[in-house]
């Protein structure tokens, strides 16, 4: 694999720019394909074959006339001191639900005043707007009319909020996050590469990766079911490695450049053994990312088929588009020592520490490596203790920041009916295979349900014309992330649980349960998934590093980091520590497919930078057969480009945690302190610690496996003796011909 990563290398420098032209016109066409055919996500988080997607399917079959139209609900608020049931009040809103009935595409309204949608201090109440069509086919003007009549009756002195189908998914393609990440690498990238030009080179080719793979996700939507969350996720992940990538093999380019070897040469070198780490690393991240398949979650399968999208994407770069880039830009790579001002300062400090045999980082963990790799371990083990009590959920409209449009209206419309209204739920009552009076069974059932603790309200049932299932509308007393309403959809199930066969059951659904029974389907997958990559790494790690304790340690640091980001992620935004801090509007349930997400991507970044430091490690054991010293080289000469590559992780990351979606921030905040855990604790603390202490029982491997394992060199560091030796062939050749 080297021998071709090398051939690619050395073609694309000569060939830069056909190369960079192939690309800028991959990233325009592709995109404006996509565009041209108008992207459209499809925002449902569902789970085939849960309760509460069966009892959906049941409903939409047995009761036909309740079709899925779209419908705005307008919340009315009374000012201090007023009530909504005066004449004044009520002249307002019927105005302004008059003004909308001239709309042809409505069909119905609840009046507040007729229907009794309001409470009983008459200081909140709601209007129903129900339309002919579905949600998504709602038109702008129409909308506006809404908002025009909300004006009317705010101009009165009442509080007027929407919610439900007025808003819909705006399409935005970049923005403070993505902002706010790339300055940041860059001010990483420019320390060490001390130049303005270089460091933006890696930025730029992640750039154009990042742009085509979106156009591809964005041509998928024309044919798969893909939410808006995906594309974020592709953005951050795609922007992130792409940049990681490049700056591999810019660093091992200019390594080489150092040393003296020609421009094109280090290019196809710098492709053929840093490009392989690149591959290693890339196809890592795709297998974690893809194994989200195995789930059976489909929403988050095509989440990780997305991300997975962006990943290969920035792969292709790092092995075509930058090598060509690498050509253009020639001997300004070169390590230049006639710098000036603060860059001639970080030049002379990287030429002191190039003449000594280990960096001070190395120097500290071999003083007390035992000592530290155990505050180390207590440390992560200590933020790991609030993930015992981790409790999954759904973002609502009660977590969104105080000041938008949806909090607005959930807030008031709690404050008027209670936190449950937030949060109804529908109780399918199943009689079909009940022999006797169904209609007793029914009512029965019914009556059971309003005596359940945590049922603040149960409208009637509503039977099905076949008379063989009944619907009852529940509002709990609490909201929809609650603890006590999951408890309200077991209970509601329990009542028919014990029943024989043949008697009545029950199904709860509505989008609170829907919710539940995916956090609840996601909480049960994580052992699996956790075990399956778990497995995969030591397994991997085996093949790589030819070691039985080397794999060991890195999988139980990479469950360390696991726990504590987990641990982590639920004291900021499940118990709501530090919250202003990183603006998290309200504290709530963890993201339900977050962790599972998180155990994915962090594992392919994980044994990226695990191979990127243990390889050197083993490469310097192995001529020197020195295990304390080889990690001494590991941290010199891997370390410093591990500690960038993670700097501008975190950084692209943390970006994210300054978008206003609540599932995008918790996304950016978890990954963040992930990359922070493994890659500054893990990989460049712990691990070593362990080695130096293990000494040359890392590398023990008994020979009956040693024999059965394949060989593999995933940084081409043969691809060098090769190149030696044919050097030398040549040489020898030449003086031949030339004594002849």
């Amino acid at each position: 694999m080297s021998r071709l990563l090398y051939k690619i290398g050395g073609w694309s420098a000569k060939h830069k720019f056909k190369v960079l032209g192939g690309w800028i016109i991959i990233m325009i066409a592709i995109p404006g394909i996509a565009f041209s055919m108008k992207p459209a996500f499809n925002e449902e988080m569902t789970i085939p074959g849960t309760p509460s997607e069966k009892a959906a399917d049941i409903i939409s079959k047995e009761f036909p006339s309740t079709p899925n139209f779209g419908s705005i609900r307008m919340i009315f608020g009374a000012s201090e001191n007023e009530k909504l049931d005066s004449k004044e009040a009520q002249k307002a809103i019927s105005d302004a639900l008059a003004k909308i009935s001239q709309d042809k595409s409505v069909k119905s309204i609840a009046n507040p005043y007729e229907v009794g949608t309001i409470n009983s201090d008459a200081t909140v109440a709601y209007a129903d707007i129900t339309y002919k069509e579905k949600a998504e086919d709602i038109t702008e003007k129409a909308k506006e009319l809404v908002k025009d009549s909300a004006k009317m009756t705010e101009d009165q002195g009442i509080q007027t909020e929407l919610s439900g189908d007025i808003t819909a998914f705006n399409l935005e393609i970049g923005g403070i996050s993505e902002v706010i990440g790339i300055v940041m690498a860059f001010i990483v990238l420019i320390v060490m590469f001390t130049s303005f030009l270089i460091a933006g080179l890696p930025i730029f080719t992640a750039l154009i990766g990042l742009a085509t793979s979106l156009g591809i996700t964005f041509l998928a939507t024309n044919f798969f079911d893909i939410s808006s969350v995906s594309m974020t996720l592709s953005i951050m992940v795609g922007l992130a490695v792409g940049i990681d990538y490049a700056l591999f093999i810019f660093s091992k380019h200019r390594q080489q450049l150092s040393e003296d070897i020609d421009i094109h040469e280090s290019i196809a070198r710098a492709t053929g053994t840093a490009g392989g780490a690149v591959l290693f690393a890339g196809l890592t991240v795709m297998v974690a990312l893809c194994g989200l398949t195995v789930v059976g979650v489909p929403f988050l399968a095509v989440m990780g088929l997305t991300a997975a999208i962006s990943v290969l994407m920035a792969m292709l770069i790092s092995i075509t588009l930058v090598p060509a880039v690498l050509g253009w830009i020639g001997k300004r790579m070169k390590p230049n020592q006639n710098r000036s001002g603060i860059f001639r300062f970080i030049t002379k400090g990287r030429e002191k520490r190039q003449k000594q045999s280990t960096n001070w980082w190395g120097r500290f963990l071999k003083r007390q490596p035992l000592l530290i790799t155990i505050i180390s371990i207590l440390l992560l083990l200590t933020i790991s203790v609030p993930a015992l009590h981790l409790r999954l959920g759904l973002p609502d409209d009660g977590m969104k920041a105080e000041d938008t449009p949806e909090r607005q209206a959930y807030d008031l419309m709690a404050e008027g009916f209670g936190k449950g209204v937030n949060g109804p739920l529908v109780a399918l009552i199943d009689a079909s295979n009940t022999n006797g009076n169904k209609i007793d069974v029914i009512n029965t059932i019914a009556k059971k349900l309003t005596e359940l603790d945590n049922v603040s309200s149960a409208t009637p049932p509503v039977p099905s014309e076949s008379g063989d299932y009944a619907i009852v509308n529940i509002t709990p007393k609490t909201g929809p992330n609650d603890e006590e309403t999951t408890n309200l959809v077991h209970d509601i199930r329990d009542i028919t649980a014990s029943d024989s066969k043949g008697s009545p059951h029950i199904y709860v659904t509505g989008m609170t349960a829907i919710n539940i029974d995916i956090a609840e389907k996601l909480n049960d997958a994580i052992p699996l998934f956790a075990g399956l990559i778990v497995g995969f790494a030591f397994l991997l790690l085996l093949v790589v590093f030819r070691s039985l304790l080397v794999p060991l340690t890195a999988v139980l640091g990479f469950l360390l980091t696991m726990t504590a980001t987990l641990g982590f992620a639920v004291f900021i935004l499940q118990d709501g520590y530090l919250g202003k801090l990183f603006g998290i509007p309200a504290e709530g349930p963890i993201l339900a497919f977050l962790p599972i997400l998180v155990i994915g991507i962090l594992f392919g970044l994980a044994m990226d930078y695990q191979v990127f430091l243990v390889s050197r490690m083993r490469e310097e054991y192995v001529s020197t057969g020195n295990a304390r010293k080889s990690v001494q080289a590991g941290i010199k000469f891997s370390g410093p480009v591990v500690t960038a590559a993670g700097l501008i992780m975190i950084f692209v990351f943390a970006g994210f945690i300054f978008a206003g979606d609540v599932m995008i921030k918790s996304m950016g905040l978890a990954l963040a302190f992930g990359v922070l855990f493994d890659a500054f604790v893990v990989r460049l603390t712990i691990i070593p610690g362990l080695m130096i202490l293990m000494g040359k029982a890392s590398w023990y491997l008994p020979k009956w496996l040693d024999k059965i394992i394949p060989n593999v060199d995933i940084e081409g560091h043969k691809l060098n003796e090769v190149l030696k030796k044919e050097a030398s062939e040549k040489g020898k050749k030449h003086s031949l011909s030339y004594d002849k």
